[in-house]
């Protein structure tokens, strides 16, 4: 693959991520897309030397080989995890060594620059270590309770008006069928001792007239103002029903993010807020690889071009 290539590693069926390989093929970018927990070992060879200058070798998927010294940039968006294959014991070692091995390398390239890097990804999607570096940088956040006591739960939820999340947003099966695990209103008398099987995520409810998405990608920061119906708490309940404009993050609050990407270590964060009457934007959480593909297309924000931007200028351009 002649030049220096970008990897991008998602799984084979992402809308997110074709747009940005469409952009990166525009621009004349070598690109080499696979799925590290579905393509390794079978369709991918991996040989890796050590050297002074760090990582260097080959991958290979498919007809396509990168020279593993040469990659500018990694995108990690949304790949599988480590496939097994075989007997269960055999099988879960292989796939262990796999993620230490592969995914080992993906993440020590000399010269890389990842948007983000998968270990940075993984920290910053523990919603309580959020909630402690956005107060540490200044952005405005609600009373929260943590716990598996029924005692605290039913006297946080009696104090304010309250709401419960989940604290990730997992797979979830009703009758087979996928569903979502949405915020929703929670009072005292609905506190039962069902609260002591799992830690549960209580918050006092934000008297929000609609919610923000500030989506952050290098320097370059778009925002979207997003307008449910009337009572809606989560409004990724109601996808069908909302209205969206493109609008300016208060002052000051660019550099609050930007605090809060550089202590995970993030060059990407899709911002999540609860806008009040008087136009106070109340921090709920980040999600370190989030969607943003139909938010672009509703508010017309150019993040394809700035997402790009940041991988085909490299680790030169940022480190």
């Amino acid at each position: 693959m002649d030049g220096r290539p970008v990897l991008v590693c998602t799984q084979d069926e992402d809308a997110t991520a074709d747009l940005v390989i469409a952009e990166l093929n525009r621009r004349r970018v070598p690109v080499l897309r696979f799925d590290p927990g579905q393509d390794f070992p079978a369709l991918a060879v991996l040989a890796a030397r050590t050297g002074a200058g760090g990582w260097g070798g080959r991958l290979t998927v498919g007809e396509r080989t990168a020279d593993l010294s040469a990659v500018r940039a990694l995108y990690h968006r949304r790949p599988n995890v480590y496939a097994t294959d075989g007997g269960r014991q055999t099988a879960r070692f292989a796939a262990q060594e796999n993620r230490r091995g592969l995914g080992g390398v993906l993440g020590a390239l000399p010269g890389c620059l990842y948007v983000s890097h998968p270990q940075a990804i993984a920290r910053a999607e523990y919603k309580p270590a959020q909630l402690d570096v956005a107060t540490r940088v200044g952005l405005t956040v609600p009373a929260t309770l943590i716990t598996n006591d029924p005692v605290e739960a039913k006297a946080f939820c009696a104090e304010q008006p309250s709401i419960y999340k989940p604290l990730h947003a997992g797979a979830y099966d009703i009758r087979g069928e996928p569903a979502g695990i949405w915020a929703a209103p929670v009072g005292p008398g609905e506190i039962d001792g069902a609260v002591a099987r799992s830690a549960h995520l209580f918050q006092a409810h934000v008297p929000k007239v609609a919610d923000a998405r500030v989506v952050v990608a290098g320097d370059q920061v778009f925002s979207a103002r997003i307008t449910a119906p009337p009572g809606v708490v989560d409004w990724r309940a109601e996808y069908r029903s909302l209205a969206y404009e493109p609008v300016t993050c208060p002052e000051g609050m660019r550099g609050a993010l930007a605090r809060f990407l550089a202590d995970f270590g993030l060059r990407f964060g899709a911002f999540d807020f609860a806008v009040t009457a008087d136009d106070a934007w109340w921090f709920l959480e980040c999600n370190p690889n989030g969607q943003w593909a139909w938010l672009q297309a509703a508010a017309g924000l150019p993040i394809t071009n700035a997402i790009a931007d940041l991988l085909a200028n490299g680790a030169s351009h940022h480190d």
